[in-house]
């Protein structure tokens, strides 16, 4: 696999759980910088800034400069600021995309917004919804970061915006647009970031209909791992497969080449 010349990983389920390393996450990323190769931590999660996730990754044990980290809050931004530069956005969500949209020059208002952008957030107000609801009926473009149903903690699955978007959706007759993985654009943006071509970049993720979808349609090398949401079963319910099923993220350290510049070996077999 010497063609690999850069790496897009997932954070939650690929790197950490419950904000503890995974078994070889460290070793992985440590591997990638002193190969000095190009990677990017790529997240659906909008509500934490990326020094929020540096410092979040830092406290697990897994030191990653805050430039190595893109999210769905960042991706939102830097759309809706190029589709209307200095534009207005009724916002349901975290810092972390409150933030990245105020980067951008955005106003948050919910008096005649260009948008409606819904997030993540752990206190969805019904109030907040239905002003979101009423915004859209009126003609606010309808955004969401991302198109998760649920998300993870320690204490099972969370409502997640894409669940929280449909419901908004059905109410509302508008469909949303989703811009974190699995949107090309979301991806297009991360190989841009690296400077590197899709030939030549692999995927790293533990979710089927995000990580592995995204990767497909972007064509890039796809690794799946067993460590988070999906198992070797789940994989035959979907219509396509990832290039490569591992147990973690220990199974691929060595297919970053050395500091000398010796390649590793190839990877354990093709799903």
């Amino acid at each position: 696999m010497d063609y690999i010349q850069a790496w897009l990983t997932d954070m939650d389920g690929v790197l950490v759980h419950e904000n503890e390393a995974l078994p070889g996450a460290v070793e992985f990323i440590e591997a990638l910088k002193r190969a000095d190769m190009p990677f990017l931590v790529l997240t659906n999660n909008p509500i934490y800034s990326r020094r929020d996730l540096s410092w979040r990754l830092h406290a697990s044990g897994i030191e990653i400069p805050e430039d190595h980290i893109w999210t769905s809050a960042l991706a939102t931004a830097d759309f809706v600021s190029r589709q209307i530069p200095h534009g207005k956005a009724f916002v349901i969500g975290e810092a972390g995309l409150t933030t990245a949209l105020h980067e951008v020059g955005y106003v948050l208002t919910d008096r005649d917004p260009d948008y409606v952008i819904i997030g993540e957030t752990r206190n969805y107000s019904f109030e907040q919804l239905t002003t979101a609801l009423r915004l859209i009926q009126r003609g606010a473009r309808f955004i969401c970061t991302n198109p998760d149903y649920t998300g993870p903690s320690s204490h099972g699955d969370l409502l997640a915006a894409g669940a929280v978007a449909e419901m908004i959706r059905k109410a509302s007759g508008f469909e949303p647009y989703f811009i974190g993985k699995p949107n090309a654009m979301f991806f297009r943006t991360a190989l841009n970031k690296l400077g590197t071509h899709s030939e030549t970049t692999a995927m790293v993720g533990d979710r089927m209909d995000t990580d592995v979808r995204a990767g497909l349609e972007a064509g890039v090398e796809t690794f799946l791992v067993l460590t988070g949401i999906s198992s070797r079963e789940s994989v035959d319910t979907f219509p396509y497969r990832p290039s490569h099923i591992v147990n973690g993220i220990k199974d691929l350290i060595h297919l970053v080449p050395q500091a000398h510049g010796k390649q590793g070996k190839s990877a354990g077999g093709k799903a």
